[in-house]
Parts: structure tokens; sequence; C-alpha cells
């Protein structure tokens, strides 16, 4: 069996069109029906229903596409395996992180990581977190961080982040005057959050209604500058990790301290569990250990 032809189906099924997947796979749209034809000959079914206009799996195709995907990634990671061998010091990694973890630890950790080895590339995509746990389990991203607990069974973890989450509010908004309160204060407030897909926007609205209302939600936003401004004109509240205090104008946000319950803040690396570490991610994994459990600004 040609791996090309494995290649070019799965472009074919996965964009639904003969044409776009010529065009994806750099060969003319003959030649690659040319090549999924030969597969379906070697196969002895028919991968594709041609009788609509729009392209569809035969149920044959479905289990063909199911365990294409399985041999390309199978591939995908002897390669892998074998740049290791050759290259031992070298390789990339794939980071997933949400904003907010973005400028408030990781810099630093970048800094010391490439200090250590200036020969291993670090790629980062910033999303939330609950994106990035389906992108770690899609095979997306090598690793990331999310908000524990997370299913063990799915996932290796190692604890990064024990904090506790604070309320910031605008130096206008009647409740700076307290230094502690508690979730049932804020009914009535509005609320700056996160974007869905931000573990953050999920987290909130349960406390909220674990407090015994729902929250009124006036902005939803994934710029921790934007909502910060939009906090400090007194424009709405909001909840953040306590380490924002040091990157807030404290002469027009006050934080205060949420009690009864403290609402924790618990993050950590998590990558897919029984998948091939390379090198890098296996050495990321352990430079992360060295920091500790728990990293302080």
């Amino acid at each position: 069996m040609d791996i090309r032809h494995l290649n070019y189906f799965i472009a074919v099924a996965q964009l639904k069109s003969f044409t776009k997947a010529a065009d994806y796979v750099h060969i003319s749209q003959s030649a690659l029906s040319k090549a999924v034809k030969s597969l379906e000959l070697e196969l002895n079914v028919e991968l594709f229903d041609r009788s609509s206009k729009k392209i569809q799996l035969t149920d044959a195709g479905e289990i063909v596409l199911i365990e294409s995907l399985k041999i390309k990634e199978a591939l995908n990671e002897l390669s892998t395996q074998l740049y290791d061998l050759m290259n031992l010091e070298k390789g990339s990694i794939k980071i997933g992180l949400p904003p907010i973890i973005g400028f408030l630890f990781f810099p630093k950790i970048i800094k010391q990581f490439n200090a250590r080895y200036p020969e291993i590339l670090i790629k980062l995509s910033e999303d939330g977190a609950e994106n990035i746990k389906q992108e770690i389990q899609d095979g997306l991203l090598d690793l990331g961080i999310v908000i524990l607990p997370v299913d063990e069974e799915e996932f290796d973890v190692i604890p990064f982040i024990d904090e506790e989450l604070m309320l910031f509010v605008s130096h206008d908004n009647p409740l700076a005057q307290y230094d502690e309160i508690e979730i049932k204060q804020l009914s009535h407030e509005r609320f700056i959050v996160f974007k869905q897909g931000f573990a953050l926007h999920d987290k909130i609205i349960h406390e909220c209604i674990r407090a015994g209302f729902h929250p009124k939600i006036a902005y939803e936003c994934s710029e921790w500058e934007f909502m910060s401004g939009l906090i400090g004109e007194n424009l709405g509240i909001s909840i953040f990790p306590r380490p924002v205090i040091d990157r807030i104008d404290r002469t027009k946000i006050k934080p205060i301290r949420i009690i009864n319950p403290v609402f924790p803040w618990k993050l950590g690396f998590v990558s897919k569990k029984d998948k091939y570490k390379s090198y890098a991610v296996k050495e990321f994994f352990n430079f992360i250990h060295e920091l500790s459990v728990t990293v302080k600004t």
C-alpha cells in the first residue's frame, strides 16, 4: 500500500472536495482521483459516495479514514523517534497556554529553558484552557497548561501553580471599601469575564451558581489588558489569579480577597497519556519538575 495514497484519501475525506484536496497536497486533480481509485481497487471497496454533488464517505470509507489517521500518527511518531536518535539535543515543542499565564509566568520559564537548551524550539499557542485540553487530546499540541484536576487516565500531569483567585474592582465601585468579600455579595454586580473556552469563564459562573445566583455578564473578552481597562473605568468587576495584583494599576483598581470559601486556582502542565514524548518534550517536563510544584513570581 502506498502511504501517499492514504494521505491523499485523508485530504479528500477531511476537505470533502477533490479540488481542494488536490490544491492542499500539491498534485493535479486527475492524479489525485487516480490515486484514490487505485486505493479503492487495492482494498476492494468504494471509499466515497460519488452519486451526489457533495462528496460523502461510505461506511467502508469511514472505517478506512479512522485507521488511516492511526497509521499517519504512527508514522509521524516513528519519524520523531528516529529524529531524536540523530539529534539528541534538538527538536521542537508545541505548547498551549492561556494568555493570562503567558504574561504572568512564561517569559521567565522560556528564558531559563532556552539558556539550557538553545537548539530546542518552543512554539506557543495561546487559547483557553478547555480548548488547549482538547487540542492535546487531538494530538495538535505536545503539552499545555490547564486547570486542575483533569482525568489522569487520559493525561500525564505536573502540578504547576497553586494560587487563589481574587476579586478586582474599580476604586469607584462601592465594593472597594472591603478587603475581603464573599461571592454571594456579588449577585447585583456586572461581571467582565474571559470568553467561552477559557477555564475561568466556566469556573466563575459555576461558583456564582453555587452561591445562589447567575452572574450578570457585561463583557466577554480574551485580552487581559482590555479587561483591566474596563475594570479601571468601573464598567464591571472581574475575578483573576492573585499574581495579577503585581500587574494592575493600583491607583484605579482594588484587589479584594474572596472568602467563605476561598477561591482556589490550580493549574498544571499536561500531555496526552501513552503518547510518545520526544526528547525535547521529556526535557521540558524534567525542567518543569525542577522548578518545583508551585511557581512564584
